[in-house]
């Protein structure tokens, strides 16, 4: 599986298994040839007319290295693999893939609230992995808005459902970056302002949440229950469309229109968190940049300049897939190789989480192959370096 020779014990580190800190659920059910087109394409958007998602890198490399993992000769062409993805069933198709990934535990971020969607547990069990769940605070404050209460009574509510539930999560999770940017007033707002802006919201509840005070202050809540449980907060970064936030279900995939994020990427850019995260440094609160590209360099950067700053490449890696090492090899320019760690980012096909796995280790072989050839790393570097983000950094971070 590896593309180039390595020593035994960097080739072990590689294969071993790793942690996936951060991914959504896969869908448990069949779903049409454009619905599944739309879940392995990045805007989750059809392909336009006379074109197919397969004439991508991701849906090349679905063809290459899934086949086999279904029973099919690689390349095999899109009609036949997805055939025998219905002849199979979406069960035993997410069961080999996430085995196949090579994976000892899922930290699965339930945000996406769409019943089509595996639980952690579900992704557990049929990853035979450990999971736990990350909290999507947007949808924690999204269903704390639609309850129907005053203004005056929103923050303490807002503060209660959270400690709910993070008493059972590994991590919080923001979007910011894809509701109204990175580059927000680092401050904690005040209470008036709060309130204000709570009565606007819960004007129309069933609005997405965009006022800036109040995405301030849902993150400095959540900064208060992370510090009290020793939790770490993720922010979603970079040109992606901040996962599943706000998609539901249409004609077997999952859409849901313009995507958040999407022409506004300059506001995703995980530099301008500098501001938040400084101020975080003094309270003991770990921050996760999640995806980042195409500014992985400036989350590289952030986590060498910041001792409580980590990162991953995220579904970078497997939509670039063959391309996967340029990426990897450009995080490793600065970032602290105790401050990278694997998260597949994948979400709807269970394609995706197998082939972020697989491009990560591929990609990574590339790379610490090239160090030690030119005698910069050492084969035991190497090896830790890839242990540290296979698995030990997300296991030292989450307490796993």
């Amino acid at each position: 599986m590896l593309p180039v020779p390595l020593p035994d014990a960097v080739r072990a580190a590689l294969l071993a298994p790793m942690v996936d800190q951060h991914c959504c659920g896969v869908r448990r059910d069949d779903t049409t040839r454009s619905g599944f087109e739309q879940l392995i394409g990045e805007g989750g958007t059809p392909a336009p007319p006379g074109t197919t998602h397969f004439d991508t890198p991701a849906g090349a490399a679905i063809r290459r290295w899934c086949a086999p993992v279904l029973g099919l000769e690689p390349h095999a062409s899109p009609t036949v693999y997805l055939s025998r993805r219905a002849e199979l069933g979406a069960a035993e198709v997410n069961r080999r893939l996430l085995r196949g990934a090579g994976v000892s535990a899922f930290l699965v971020d339930t945000g996406p609230d769409v019943p089509a969607l595996l639980s952690p547990a579900e992704m557990g069990r049929l990853g035979s992995a450990a999971a736990d769940e990350i909290v999507r605070l947007e949808q924690a404050e999204q269903d704390v808005a639609e309850a129907g209460l005053p203004a005056a009574d929103y923050a303490g509510m807002l503060r209660d459902e959270l400690a709910v539930r993070a008493a059972r999560a590994a991590a919080l999770k923001s979007v910011a970056a894809h509701r109204c940017g990175l580059g927000f007033d680092p401050s904690r707002p005040s209470r008036g302002s709060v309130i204000a802006a709570a009565g606007r919201r819960l004007a129309d509840p069933k609005s997405r949440l965009d006022d800036p005070v109040l995405v301030r202050h849902l993150l400095w809540a959540a900064v208060d229950v992370a510090r009290e449980r020793g939790l770490p907060l993720q922010f979603h970064c970079g040109l992606s469309g901040g996962g599943l936030s706000g998609w539901g279900l249409s004609g077997g995939g999952l859409s849901g229109g313009a995507l958040p994020g999407i022409g506004a990427g300059h506001l995703t850019d995980p530099a301008l968190l500098t501001g938040f995260v400084r101020a975080l440094a003094p309270l003991g609160v770990t921050v996760v940049l999640l995806h980042c590209y195409p500014y992985h360099r400036q989350a590289a950067h952030l986590a060498g300049v910041f001792p409580h700053v980590y990162v991953d490449a995220g579904p970078a890696i497997a939509h670039t897939a063959a391309g996967s090492a340029h990426v990897l090899r450009e995080l490793l320019e600065l970032v602290p190789f105790h401050k990278q760690m694997y998260g597949s980012g994948c979400h709807g096909a269970a394609e995706l989480c197998f082939l972020a796995a697989l491009c990560h280790r591929r990609g990574l072989a590339r790379v610490l192959a090239d160090r030690i050839a030119e005698g910069e790393w050492s084969p035991a570097d190497a090896a830790r370096i890839a242990h540290m983000i296979g698995s030990g950094n997300a296991r030292r971070v989450y307490r796993l």
